[in-house]
């Protein structure tokens, strides 16, 4: 069975198993249904942990986006998502990595198993097969996350247009959430941290994760490492409202055949890959 081998994953963080199939593309559901308790107990928890597989949801340039107002609440009418195509994605191209740390002041300690980590690039190979692809793995921000089942403050919560967060001020540091995702999305911050962009807010003792570039969406902008994908990358990135019929996104989502990680857990995740 293939796997997926981590690079600038602290620790090994992962070696995934990538389950072969593929999901038919289709329109994206509404999501204003009744939340599904993904885990109940610390040994669900725990399987869900250690079941890291993968499956996945298709790109092109960047795509205009067309933000909510500044003094409107997030809306369900709207899905923020994203393509990416492994095609478009070189091994040695980390500029999406390097775009999202110079964003929001994500440094480095050297210590691998434990640095702030909020997208990598990951080898993707099949044994029996040779050569493999390369792409970028972040918070999959998905319609039904497992780590705001399980967080026991509420400080993990997503907003109604789809994007995962995590509330600094009421985030008490358990790790619940980092144990539930099966994406190994979450970093947990162990220094005393300094000079922090005021639009990403971190602590030490809190858990944190890809936001989308929430700052940047609420302004009509791309994602810093959308944006740095498509001038100085590959251009493997496409981000837009995967609700909306008439965005690129959505018209290439119909039209080629996509993949979503670990699709069989029922999540429904935003971050979609084509050609993998």
């Amino acid at each position: 069975m293939p796997c997926i081998a981590a690079r600038h994953c602290p620790g090994g963080r992962g070696r995934m198993t990538v389950a072969p199939r593929m999901v038919k593309p289709r329109e994206p559901a509404g999501f204003d249904g009744g939340r599904r308790r993904f885990l109940s107990t610390a040994a669900g928890a725990a399987g869900v942990a250690l079941a890291p597989g993968v499956m996945l949801y298709g790109i092109g340039t960047s795509s205009t986006v067309t933000a909510r107002p500044l003094d409107a609440a997030a809306s369900e009418k709207v899905r923020w998502g994203m393509l990416i195509d492994v095609n478009n994605c070189a091994s040695d191209c980390d500029e999406c990595v390097s775009a999202c740390s110079r964003e929001n002041g994500l440094r480095g300690h050297g210590r691998a198993a434990t640095d702030a980590q909020w997208i990598r690039k990951v080898e993707v190979r099949d044994p029996g097969a040779g050569p493999g692809n390369s792409l970028p793995v972040m918070c999959q921000h998905c319609a039904e996350p497992p780590c705001v089942d399980v967080c026991p403050t509420g400080a993990s919560f997503k907003r109604a247009d789809g994007i995962v967060l995590v509330d600094k001020h009421i985030c008490i540091g358990c790790r619940y959430c980092m144990l539930a995702c099966p994406y190994k999305a979450r970093s947990f911050v162990h220094e005393t941290l300094e000079d922090q962009k005021s639009h990403a807010p971190r602590g030490k003792g809190t858990v944190e994760s890809c936001t989308l570039c929430v700052h940047r969406i609420d302004a009509d902008r791309q994602p810093a490492c959308v944006e740095a994908c498509n001038d100085s990358g590959g251009g493997a990135m496409l981000f837009g409202d995967l609700n909306d019929p008439d965005s690129e996104i959505s018209k290439r989502v119909a039209k080629y055949a996509s993949w979503q990680i670990r699709a069989d857990l029922g999540l429904d995740p935003g971050i979609r890959y084509r050609n993998l």
